[in-house]
């Protein structure tokens, strides 16, 4: 009978554990860049299972490994193509974005929040400032974003959550891990 009692707590305890894992939920955010002829792509996407509010991503290339600089304007430090910033989904997310200058580095975007799996993504051509590159200055390879910062600064109505940043890897990802909130 003993042996049986416990089996059941055993039992117990694992479906609580279980159950208290399941509803604590990992809310992060995935930055990727994608390299494409004529426009560059970035991603920003909720991959975890919980909203979150209101918030401020900024998006800064200068600690890039490439030196890398959007190239928005014929007449700048770009080289041959260019491409102004172009929202291209979630548009009806983002309440605002900061000016992209030709040559600039940094971006903001001032984001109504994203739920659960959503996303917000924007073209733009982005240029290396290297004399000597793997793809040549008009194309960037991943490694040469490895470096470049994220981060996320949630408004008040972002239910307290703290500010978070990261940088790009190798692989032209920059994973923000958010505070787990409740599913």
């Amino acid at each position: 009978m003993t042996v049986t009692l416990l089996k059941v707590l055993r039992s117990g305890a694992i479906a609580a554990i279980a159950l208290g894992a399941s509803s604590a939920a990992q809310a992060d955010v995935r930055v990727l860049f994608r390299e494409g002829a004529p426009t560059d792509r970035f991603e920003i996407r909720n991959t975890g299972g919980c909203p979150l509010g209101p918030m401020t991503l900024r998006l800064d290339l200068s600690e890039s490994s490439g030196g890398l600089i959007f190239d928005t304007s014929a007449s700048g430090p770009g080289v041959q193509v260019y491409q102004p910033f172009e929202l291209v989904a979630g548009a009806e997310l983002v309440r605002a974005v900061s000016d992209v200058r030709d040559g600039g580095r940094s971006v903001e975007l001032l984001l109504a929040g994203l739920h659960a799996r959503q996303e917000v993504a924007f073209t733009i051509d982005v240029d290396d400032t290297l004399v000597e590159s793997p793809w040549g200055q008009t194309q960037v390879a991943g490694s040469e974003i490895k470096g470049a910062e994220v981060a996320i600064d949630f408004d008040e109505a972002g239910a307290g959550l703290p500010p978070v940043e990261a940088r790009f890897d190798a692989n032209a990802v920059a994973l923000l891990p958010v505070s787990n909130c409740v599913s």
